[in-house]
């Protein structure tokens, strides 16, 4: 600062006017004021700067709109102002790489919605899709100003529009921190991913005591709608986290595996390719015994970079695994079958589960690994009444509509329609590996022989041993991948230990691969 700058600020006059940017700073940075930040520490909770603070790289984040306070002057809001209205928001860098942030203040009004607190996230959700940036919104609020009336219905459609814009586009993350009720949790739904902190947060279209009155049904919020019922039950959120602190983590692993938008690929991590990438453990996995169960998380440890592998979706439909890892230092989204649970089998919750997945990849450039055991659908009036039809459309859908490049690997059983669904060369895949120890068939051997050789079973003078006798056949005929590669549904059978050299190789090739879609507006898959 030169001598002449330096005397501005010595004029009379001017002191004042800085000592009025001093004052109103030290304002906005107090939100609510200090008794209602204590009662947020009290209740388990980080104020909204605090949270920021944690998320972003030091010294990196800028404010926007500090000094934003509400319009309002109906039932004493204009006898209430707050600086920054109840939301923090901005920019700054996680890891180095740039991301836009907002953050609710909920010794704010409860952190609730007006049209200038929705005013200020539609514009950094601007300015994140004309820069090609990540948005974290940090969510923390009783819900909509129901003193603005429909001026904060509206700002909560500003936002969900702009949402669904940006989908697909740039990355977009939710975590609930606290409350999420009634509108305000559509934003957060139509976002990438969603995370909750337990105990502290939740979210439900209608909350506890209109529950009660319509249904008569006595539910506390937490079983309604807090982190573990969204984590298990209804699939809504992604991770479920002990407490703040480790939310705030799990985001900025998260972004680690994602680019920065729907333009560029993933982060490399510097990986020197051994000569040897063999994985001998890999070569013990298939237990001799074909209905006996396996840990497909192994055979993803096995595959992938030393704890490089990042569940979502963990505590949902847990038949079916999905998450990111690193091959040779790239980020690759992997979807497996686990025989752990119900055999593996596709189900309502697992098809759309996978689905979801694999559109958030192909949207952002991420390269799929599919590892295939899958004795087919669940039968059942269940699966049938809940739409298992469409649901498991959904996942053909998504793997047939993806561009991005696509290695399945069958581990061992690959039945019936689910072989199809789960990223076979007949929709699309790149590159189709299967191990000695796949069973590739329209069924299981024993249905298959009951089916064929029905009325020559029953004709037998010892129906037991003539079945046992088909199902030997039909197992040595189908019951392997072979006939698949004699047709060139496999492009190669390979031992187990080979696979993470041959995973390297081919993705390494594809990395190139250009593949268009037929001009559409867009498609309509089966929601």
């Amino acid at each position: 600062m030169d001598s002449q700058t330096k005397g501005i600020y010595t004029l009379p006059g001017n002191q004042e006017k800085t000592d009025l940017l001093k004052k109103k700073n030290e304002e906005a940075l107090l939100g609510g004021g200090e008794a209602r930040i204590a009662s947020q520490h009290k209740k388990g909770k980080l104020t909204a700067r605090e949270r920021l603070h944690l998320l972003l790289d030091e010294g990196s984040f800028q404010e926007i709109d500090k000094f934003v306070t509400h319009r309002a002057k109906d039932f004493g809001l204009d006898k209430e102002h707050y600086l920054g209205d109840g939301v923090v928001t901005g920019y700054g860098e996680i890891n180095g790489r740039l991301v836009y942030v907002f953050s609710q203040d909920f010794t704010v009004f409860g952190g609730s919605l007006s049209e200038t607190h929705a005013e200020k996230i539609c514009k950094i959700m601007d300015m994140a899709m004309k820069n090609g940036a990540p948005v974290i919104g940090l969510n923390d609020s009783g819900g909509a100003r129901i003193q603005e009336g429909v001026s904060s219905l509206g700002g909560y459609a500003d936002i969900f529009y702009r949402n669904t814009l940006a989908s697909g586009v740039i990355p977009q993350i939710s975590a609930i921190m606290g409350p999420c009720a009634g509108g305000a949790v559509y934003s957060p739904a139509i976002t990438d991913f969603i995370l909750m902190v337990e105990i502290t947060s939740y979210m439900f279209v209608t909350g506890p005591n209109v529950v009660k009155t319509v249904t008569q049904e006595q539910v506390t919020a937490e079983e309604l709608g807090g982190a573990r019922t969204h984590s298990t039950k209804s699939g809504v959120t992604h991770f479920a986290c002990p407490n703040e602190l480790e939310c705030i983590k799990h985001i900025r692993n998260l972004l680690s595996y994602i680019p920065q938008n729907c333009e560029e690929t993933a982060p490399d991590y510097h990986y020197e390719i051994k000569e040897d990438e063999i994985r001998d453990v890999l070569d013990d996995i298939i237990p001799e015994n074909p209905t006996h169960p396996y840990d497909m998380r192994d055979v993803i440890k096995g595959l992938s970079d030393e704890d490089s592998f990042l569940e979502v979706h963990k505590d949902f439909a847990d038949n079916m695994v999905v998450g990111f890892a690193r091959i040779a230092g790239r980020s690759i989204g992997v979807v497996g079958n686990q025989p752990q649970s119900l055999a593996g089998v596709l189900d309502n919750d697992a098809s759309v589960k996978a689905a979801r997945f694999v559109r958030f990849c192909d949207c952002f450039n991420i390269p799929l690994l599919v590892l295939v055991d899958v004795p087919g659908f669940l039968p059942g009036t269940d699966q049938e009444w809940n739409g298992i039809i469409s649901n498991g459309a959904k996942l053909l859908y998504a793997f047939s509509e993806a561009t991005v490049p696509r290695i399945t690997v069958i581990t061992r059983k690959a039945y019936g329609g689910a072989y199809d669904v789960m990223n076979s060369k007949h929709i699309g895949a790149d590159l189709n590996f299967a191990w000695p120890t796949a069973e590739i068939a329209v069924m299981g051997a024993k249905g298959a022989a009951e089916i064929i050789f029905k009325r020559e079973i029953a004709e037998s003078d010892d129906p037991e041993a003539k079945l046992q006798e088909k199902v030997d056949d039909y197992t040595a005929k189908f019951a392997n991948p072979y006939r698949a590669a004699h047709r060139g549904f496999i492009d190669e059978v390979i031992m187990p230990s080979e696979t993470r050299d041959k995973l390297i190789r081919g993705f390494k090739m594809l990395e190139n691969k250009v593949d268009k879609l037929p001009r559409k507006k867009h498609g309509n898959i089966p929601l």
